[in-house]
């Protein structure tokens, strides 16, 4: 399923381009920023992009998804068995590496790269072939009379597509400079080789070529057209200017993808394997048949900047492909494996069975399930639907993960762009330091509301540690919440334009913030007024939006203070329907059952809860109840146990062991 943010804003501009019939040069994306001179990123993939969606939807962006896929991994394959790949074995490497990519194959300009990267990748490993094989290029100046050998038309061919690959990735993304280093590095190993090619000279036969010096005429062409964009130099030094001065900026170094890989994170879809495996294999190559330095360098090159930014992944997992498979293949056949797997059908079903077998903890991720569609739930869409509705538009600020929705919803309405859209580079220094700062110290977000005055504030609900923001809001008398569901939050100014919207749509008791909202509680137990004014703005949410989890579990704790099982019970089940990872629903769920002495159905959702990786020492003492009610005493104790190992001295374990270790049957 599709879940990146940065997706709508893609279609924004794609869709711009083709109604403006022009790539944009000025800024009309953002508010702040409006008409000053601009880099219109990735406007080739964008332009490309559009054409999917208009014609096919959600089932074109799959389309573009799989049609770029297909074709990376297929130049892969080809690349494998150029490489000296055969057989099946090597569908196991794509395989691998297929899962590792696939965290990076959302709607993004890098799914364009990763074919452009495949097909770089084929044209140089065909050129250092050409050069190597038998009967090659070095061969051929040993002709008769020493005559200096003649490019075929092939080679020319594939060493302007060299260049014109170059062309099309310097205008689909700013990564251009990772196929200008892949140049760049076979230039070095041929510049290392010429020594042995001069040496393979006989006497009266003609000096070898030496392919580097082509070659790096043809990274000089390469550089050179990368030029030829419709922003010149200035879309090229993005990446220069990142890694020089913005990478070091708190507002870059909190991005999740800019910041260092998290090994433990992709267990799942194989990412430690392939990232032990590939240098292992290199260096068993080394041993066993002879070095690659281009591998070698290459594998160094991506390891290490995969290690220091995961949002390279899906370029290691590209450029580890067809190594990994030449070399799996190289190692399998030297390998002395039992006589029934001599025929070919036996050979297929194991590597068959090995691709299933890598697949299943990738596929089985709950987070990242299968389908054709968007996970509805990461972008504001009721929101803006609040917004478009009740005419909320002028000055307003948003995360900037949110600024691609709501330019895909409002552009070119300029009262409704975004204060900061997915292109946070192109914010100025002041506001991106004071952004950075801003979620987190109340005074610095004074300062920035301070100068620019904001009518209207949308933020997601979602607050990661440290984020504080929405409970400034809640604090802040000058604003008020007017729309309230799980994905996103609304916020007024109470005085000027949207004064009508705030006195009409105003939460006045019912807050966004988490800190403000478990603030609620202590007061809903002692005061039933304020209890019903609470589940009045609750079941407002409820009407408002079908993303209203957190307002059902909100009722099924006021049901819960006034002693009403069955709706408890309700609203905890439309709770999981909206929200099946909702932290401790299901574990209330069993607790509920066990009221109702159902300790069947309470293990069950005990286990559920368990299997969303739930460990508390609540949860053991539940499954303690549970295995106690149905006469399991040894399972009750050692979860009695459990649970005051996670938390010494818990009333309800310590209660619980005492009743089940000094039983007298025991």
């Amino acid at each position: 399923m599709l879940s990146d943010t940065d997706m709508w804003q893609h279609l924004a501009v794609g869709r711009a381009i083709w109604t403006l019939r022009e790539v944009p040069h000025t800024q009309i994306w953002t508010w702040p920023l409006f008409g000053q001179p601009d880099v219109t990123l990735s406007w080739g993939f964008r332009a490309l992009l559009w054409p999917f969606w208009d014609l096919g939807g959600v089932t074109g962006l799959f389309v573009w998804r799989w049609l770029t896929t297909l074709v990376a991994f297929g130049v892969l394959w080809a690349v494998a068995r150029l490489m000296g790949a055969r057989g099946l074995t090597p569908l196991v490497a794509l395989a691998l590496c297929g899962l590792a990519y696939r965290q990076r194959s959302q709607i993004r300009p890098e799914t364009l790269v990763a074919a452009l990267l495949a097909v770089q990748l084929w044209l140089l490993e065909s050129r250092r072939a050409a050069f190597q094989q038998p009967g090659g290029m070095e061969a051929q100046a040993g002709r008769p009379g020493g005559e200096p050998p003649r490019l075929e038309r092939a080679a020319l061919v594939r060493d302007g597509s060299l260049v014109l690959v170059a062309w099309v990735w310097a205008n689909v993304h700013v990564s251009y400079l990772l196929g200008l280093t892949l140049t760049a590095i076979n230039v070095l190993d041929a510049w290392l080789s010429r020594a042995h090619a001069r040496g393979s000279a006989g006497p009266g036969r003609a000096t070898p070529p030496e392919p580097w010096r082509h070659l790096a005429w043809v990274l000089a062409g390469s550089v050179a057209i990368s030029f030829v964009n419709p922003f010149g130099w200035r879309v090229l030094a993005e990446p220069i200017q990142y890694y020089l001065t913005w990478r070091h900026e708190p507002m870059f170094r909190a991005i999740g993808e800019l910041q260092p890989l998290d090994l433990r994170a992709n267990w799942r879809n194989g990412l430690p394997l392939l990232m032990v495996g590939w240098p292992v294999l290199l260096l068993w190559r080394w041993r066993r048949i002879r070095p690659d330095r281009v591998g070698l360098v290459v594998c160094a090159l991506f390891t290490w900047l995969t290690l220091g930014a995961q949002r390279f992944v899906g370029y290691y997992a590209i450029v580890a492909a067809p190594y990994v498979a030449r070399d799996l293949d190289a190692w399998v056949r030297v390998r002395a494996w039992p006589t029934w797997t001599a025929p070919p059908w036996r050979r297929a079903a194991l590597v068959v069975t090995a691709c299933v077998l890598l697949g299943l903890p990738e596929w089985s991720r709950p987070n990242w399930p299968l389908g054709v569609a968007y996970k509805r739930f990461h972008y504001p869409e009721r929101a803006c639907d609040f917004m478009a509705a009740h005419g909320v538009a002028g000055r307003g600020f948003n995360q900037f993960p949110v600024g691609g929705y709501l330019l895909w919803r409002f552009w070119p309405d300029r009262t409704r762009l975004p204060f900061a859209d997915i292109h946070p580079e192109q914010m100025s220094p002041d506001d991106r330091l004071l952004y950075s700062w801003a979620f987190s110290r109340r005074e610095v977000w004074r300062t920035l509301e301070g100068r620019y005055d904001f009518d209207y504030i949308l933020l997601y609900r979602v607050q990661v540690p440290g984020d504080r923001l929405l409970d400034f809001l809640d604090a802040d008398t000058t604003f008020v919440p007017v729309f309230i569901d799980d994905i996103a939050a609304i916020y007024v100014r109470r005085e000027g334009a949207l004064r009508a919207v705030a006195d009409t749509f105003a939460y006045r008791v019912l807050p966004a913030g988490g800190a403000s909202l478990t603030a609620l509680g202590p007061r809903c137990a002692t005061d039933p007024a304020f209890r019903a004014a609470v589940r009045h703005e609750a079941e407002r949410q409820v009407a408002a939006s079908p993303f209203s989890a957190a307002a059902h579990n909100l009722l099924a704790n006021l049901a819960e203070e006034e002693g009403r099982p069955l709706e408890i019970r309700t609203h905890l089940l439309e709770v999981l329907r909206q929200d099946p990872q909702f932290p401790h629903a299901h574990a209330r769920l069993g607790f509920l059952a066990l009221a109702g002495r159902r300790p069947d159905e309470a293990l069950r959702e005990f286990r559920l809860e368990r299997s969303r990786g739930a460990r508390d020492a609540n949860l053991a003492v539940g499954f303690g109840r549970a295995h106690e009610a149905l006469n399991d005493y040894p399972r009750a104790t050692r979860s009695y146990r459990q649970a005051l190992s996670l938390e010494p001295g818990n009333p309800e374990a310590q209660a619980g062991l005492q009743r089940t270790v000094t039983r007298p049957e025991r």
